[in-house]
């Protein structure tokens, strides 16, 4: 791991809120509409439950849920944020960018905003860009949100997604902390060939090469796995080569939710045990890009992650798309403290 320049600041999480709209879906609602019962769904993914915004709720609106959260962990926790990064594949509209709607909603009108699409890997993709934006001298603080509305994008009655995706939405702060503390390295990438194996349309009807997409969201469950598996074991372990740890050195595993066996594969390419992991997929099931400040906020709260704790985050997602990331965890601030109220909807 590069040491930090004298006057390079030591950059991390700050602040983490979460929401998770009310409405819960167990795996037994698809029963009656497809070939499925709920313990198959659970045998194959891990998923037994999962939430569905209200019909008038959007991402925005699970968006600002989460950045409300994290106010009432603490009130001073958007002070000096002049940045905001909205990590998401369902956004309200192309334009306005789901980012500007949130920052209106939360008083940072007049911030940068932006959204990023690469879907599951959207939130980790979206920590290093904040950092990028901060060490350029763009921005002081970074509001990143990872939030999604899919049961307004995905096809109900399609057995190969509707059981796996929910609502829900995570938010972090993104400025300096301690030395010692924070970022250590990102290993990020893209492989637009893989695009057909998981997607969703918007202007075009097709991708380039002729790939003809439906109006919902479209997956190929095997070639998903595949992929998943091998690129979360190689960029987990280039990015810890590339800060100087080894799996050794790993207090938690923060991975993406998308199912439990994806998660098993990939811990045993690392070879830890799977309580060095955490999963939470089986009542929320895949939230894209919330899931992994999800899990970030509902370890802190279960006492589970804790100050100085060496932590991996790895994520895939649409593209193909990966992320990795190092980090040792900053448990000083308000919002970064265990907190009785470790679920929070409306």
């Amino acid at each position: 791991m590069s040491d930090p320049s004298p006057t390079r600041p030591t950059l991390g999480i700050t602040a983490l809120g979460m929401y998770v709209p009310e409405r819960v879906v167990p795996n037994s609602d698809f029963e009656a509409r497809m070939d499925t019962n709920a313990d198959w769904i659970e045998s194959r993914t891990g998923i037994r439950e999962r939430r569905f915004s209200a019909p008038d709720e959007y991402t925005s609106d699970v968006g600002v849920g989460a950045v409300r959260d994290m106010l009432r962990r603490d009130p001073q926790a958007l002070q000096d944020v002049d940045a905001v990064i909205c990590a998401t594949v369902s956004p309200d509209a192309l334009m306005p960018s789901t980012a500007a709607l949130i920052g209106m909603q939360v008083g940072l009108t007049g911030a940068a905003a932006f959204d990023l699409s690469t879907a599951c890997s959207g939130f980790v993709y979206a920590l290093s860009v904040a950092q990028g934006l901060i060490l350029a001298g763009s921005a002081r603080r970074v509001l990143v949100v990872g939030a999604e509305a899919l049961s307004k994008v995905v096809d109900q009655d399609d057995r190969n997604t509707a059981i796996l995706f929910g609502d829900g939405a995570g938010a972090a702060v993104v400025g300096p902390v301690p030395a010692g503390y924070g970022f250590q390295d990102f290993i990020m990438g893209a492989d637009g060939n893989g695009g057909s194996s998981l997607y969703l349309r918007c202007a075009a009807p097709q991708l380039p090469g002729g790939f003809p997409m439906g109006e919902s969201v479209g997956m190929n469950g095997r070639e998903v796995f595949k992929f998943a598996v091998r690129v979360l074991g190689d960029s987990g372990t280039q990015v810890l080569a590339k800060s100087g740890l080894t799996t050794a050195d790993v207090d938690w595993v923060i991975p993406h939710q998308a199912n439990v066996r994806i998660i098993e594969a990939a811990m045993e390419r690392f070879g830890l045990p799977m309580n060095k992991t955490i999963v939470n997929l089986d009542r929320y099931g895949n939230t894209s890009s919330a899931t992994v400040p999800l899990v970030l906020r509902e370890g802190v709260d279960a006492g589970q992650i804790t100050d100085g704790q060496q932590l991996l985050l790895i994520a895939f997602g649409g593209g193909l798309s990966w992320v990795a990331g190092t980090m040792k965890w900053w448990g000083g601030a308000p919002s970064l403290k265990a907190d009785n109220k470790a679920e929070v909807t409306a």
